[in-house]
């Protein structure tokens, strides 16, 4: 629960004052509903009293039916600012909390964002957030008006009626009523949190299926992907009604509690009237009182019943605390002085490495081949000369230094316009050719072209359209290798003077990426290229060939 309270945390102070008064108008709304519905009791008993003792001409009718329709009306203008205040608050906290999930995805490192599926954790976070909209609407803010809208009017009846009457509808109503709530929500923590992964899973599953129906009509999967959503379905409908059957006994529950306490109380009227003196009139406040007051628990079994739902949703976002800044991906450098640029001649180096198994030192101009088995390092080497991944101890003090400054010692904006990366996963968005490029600089068509020409793909959007060919989401609509060469070809743009590949030519027959290795060198003639590959490092546009021996992740 320690989640769910730092969750809560941080939706009460996203919109404090809104929270606050939306707070104040729900007890208002109990308390004026309470006394609406004790001013008519009153009202009823008394006016029929005064008609049978035949004086109904002097009795004054006017006062107690204003006061009736003061309540009601106030009552609902106290209602609607009560849902407008709260759910205008929630609302905003919701939309700074999913900014804040964002924001916290986006302080993994490299590694971390390429292995996430951006619909999976978009999915994640639009149901968990939707999950956790109940929190403060359904369960705090209600809770909290419940009790304090008990207090007063236990005071009031003490007062005004007896304080018999005031402590049995007290004692009745509260311990009682906590005891059924949180019997629901201990039944209900199951069910409910399993209907959520459920859904979820449902829901990505549908998505997944949706987005890969051609690969699955083809291998004949199509019937079994069906099989695996209808058994999930039928999980999620399982939890379902079970959470809906202790939700309905519950409800049955309170209502019995209910009808026991106005029972009470119309029992307690009757003593008070016969042996304490106390008007008829009066002592039906309390009878009409108490069964105002199941309008403050009755409501609060769906917030209880979609507890384990919520604690989970909590759980899943990490259950931050609102008052801890994010942290970020990469450390900042101690060092007030960034390294001094090894040099050769007057010539600065554009990348300086040095490991325990080999050491670079790469000019403008100079391309070198990253070598090794699969899972030695090469991508990680990648990521930390990017200054995507933060170098650690068990680097086995690795150095790294691009323009004589460690990548961490570097402003982020100033970095990227020196170092480019394209990564072995392509991203695309929905929309043209030309928008996908564009992304990358503000280039006029001859450069798209000449880029794209760089990376052999412009024999292919010529037959398709051309700049203006249609892309679907992620690059649906290319292959995987003419997707990665996009990718090149929009990094080709901006120019780098070190640009890092990952897997360039994965995908690619012999002649495709002699093409493509010979364009890139030709596209940037001045650039310092860094590339990790499994084959093909051979090739001669690779003057420096570096076989990496030692991982630096162990």
């Amino acid at each position: 629960m320690k989640a769910l309270v730092h969750v809560l945390r941080f939706l009460l102070s996203a919109a404090p004052w809104a929270m606050a008064r939306g707070a104040l108008l729900s007890i208002t709304v109990l308390l004026m509903g309470a006394a609406l519905l004790g001013l008519s009791g009153w009202f009823i008993t008394a006016s029929g009293l005064a008609g049978i003792a035949g004086i109904g001409i002097a009795f004054d009718f006017f006062r107690p039916s204003a006061g009736v329709r003061f309540l009601a009306l106030g009552r609902a203008a106290a209602r609607y600012g009560e849902r407008l205040l709260t759910h205008d608050a929630t609302l905003r906290a919701l939309a700074k909390l999913r900014v804040r999930l964002l924001e916290q995805e986006a302080t993994r490192d490299a590694r971390g964002l390429m292995q996430l599926r951006s619909e999976g954790v978009l999915t994640r976070i639009v149901a968990d957030v939707d999950a956790l909209d109940g929190l403060a609407l359904r369960l705090l803010l209600p809770v909290m008006a419940a009790l304090l809208a008990h207090l007063a009017v236990f005071w009031v009846l003490g007062w005004l009626v007896g304080w018999p009457m005031a402590w049995a509808i007290l004692i009745g109503y509260v311990p009682f009523a906590a005891l059924i709530l949180w019997r629901l929500g201990r039944e209900g923590l199951h069910p409910s949190h399993t209907a959520e992964i459920e859904a979820q899973d449902l829901r990505r599953g549908l998505i997944d299926t949706i987005r890969d129906r051609e690969a699955l009509i083809l291998r004949g999967r199509i019937g079994a992907r069906e099989d695996v959503l209808l058994k999930t379905d039928g999980r999620l409908r399982q939890a379902a009604r079970q959470l809906d059957e202790a939700e309905r006994a519950a409800a049955f529950r309170l209502s019995v509690l209910v009808t026991l306490v106005a029972g009470a109380a119309l029992a307690i009227g009757v003593w008070l009237v016969t042996d304490n003196g106390t008007g008829p009139a009066v002592a039906a406040i309390g009878v009409f009182v108490a069964l105002a007051l199941a309008e403050t628990v009755l409501p609060l079994r769906r917030g209880f019943a979609e507890l384990g739902r919520m604690a989970g949703a909590a759980q899943r976002i990490g259950g931050f605390d609102a008052a801890q800044p994010l942290r970020t991906a990469i450390p900042t450098s101690s060092a007030s002085q960034p390294a001094p640029a090894p040099t050769r001649g007057d010539e600065p180096a554009v990348l300086t490495i040095w490991r325990p198994d080999f050491s670079l030192d790469l000019r403008a101009g100079d391309t070198a081949a990253l070598t090794g088995a699969s899972g030695i390092g090469k991508t990680t080497l990648l990521l930390q000369i990017a200054g995507l991944l933060a170098a650690g101890p068990q680097d086995g003090g690795q150095e790294i230094a691009v323009l004589g400054k460690p990548p961490c010692d570097w402003e982020d904006s100033a970095f990227r316009e020196v170092v480019t990366m394209v990564p072995q996963r392509s991203a695309l968005l929905r929309g043209t050719v030309r928008e996908n490029l564009a992304l990358a600089a503000d280039a006029t068509d001859d450069e798209m072209w000449a880029a794209l020409a760089a990376a052999d793909l412009q024999h292919t959007f010529d037959a398709r359209g051309g700049l203006d060919t249609q892309l679907g989401e992620g690059g649906a609509g290319l292959s995987g290798g003419q997707a990665r060469r996009l990718c090149l070809a929009r990094a080709l743009l901006k120019r780098p003077r070190l640009l890092l590949l990952d897997e360039p030519t994965e995908g690619l027959d012999d002649e495709s990426s002699h093409l493509v290795l010979i364009g890139i060198r030709r596209a940037l003639p001045d650039a310092a290229i860094v590339a990790a590959l499994h084959r093909g490092a051979g090739h001669p546009v690779f003057g420096h060939r570096c076989a990496l021996t030692v991982s630096p992740r162990i």
